[in-house]
């Protein structure tokens, strides 16, 4: 009896499933909060990354202009990532620590982003004095860096200081050696179009990988919203 009512009214029954599923995926849609990325702010940022005359700085923060020798001894500049939307950290070519891994971070990002002209990558040397163009074309040759989307930069000791200190909030300061010394860390930063702190990475982290990658989808989605 049960048998032949079901199959008497199983196309009811199959719509009335289904349609209750897409109300309810419906429902989820609406009520799920949209992922906004975080735009930092020394303030917001470990004390111990910041410079001690913006530490308490509470708005307005953005990436300094820069100019700075890439790898194959071109002049980088702040308006080569004008309207861009840049994975940038710090790190040095002789490291056998983080490194390594994070540069193979950083390899996959480009990878995954390679056709994408509104994704670049910045890498900055913490040792510029040992970190020389040729060593660093060498160091880009190795690691398969592509120089259309992925500058790796030497130049003044004190502007990169100040980039990583008062900029990019990324380095604690080596208070025990040249005053410009820099303690690198793993960090890698999202930076928007409008030159803000958007997200901090663990370079060496695989997952963190994986969350900035779908953070870059998230941010170029919202420029066209």
């Amino acid at each position: 009896m049960v048998l032949r009512i079901l199959k008497k009214y199983w196309i009811f029954i199959t719509t009335l499933g289904v349609l209750s599923v897409a109300i309810l995926i419906a429902f989820y849609n609406i009520l799920k909060p949209i992922k906004v990325l975080p735009i930092y702010q020394p303030y917001q940022v470990n004390s111990e990354l910041v410079d001690t005359t913006i530490q308490y700085k509470k708005k307005y923060h953005k990436i300094s202009d820069f100019e700075l020798i890439n790898q194959n001894g071109d002049t980088i500049t702040q308006a080569d990532y004008n309207g861009k939307i840049y994975i940038a950290d710090f790190f040095f070519t002789t490291c056998q620590t983080i490194c390594p891994i994070m540069t193979d971070h950083m390899v996959k990002i480009q990878e995954e982003t390679i056709n994408d002209q509104d994704i670049l990558l910045l890498s900055h040397s913490v040792t510029p004095e040992i970190d020389s163009v040729e060593k660093l074309n060498k160091y880009a040759k190795t690691k398969g860096v592509n120089a259309s989307k992925w500058n790796l930069v030497t130049g003044d000791k004190k502007q990169i200081y100040d980039l990583a200190r008062k900029s990019y909030l990324a380095v604690k300061d080596n208070e025990n050696s040249d005053p410009y010394d820099m303690i690198h860390t793993e960090n890698f930063m999202l930076i928007d179009h409008k030159k803000q702190i958007r997200g901090f990475y663990d370079g060496t982290d695989p997952e963190a990988i994986e969350d900035l990658l779908d953070d870059i989808k998230l941010l170029k989605a919202s420029l066209y919203n």
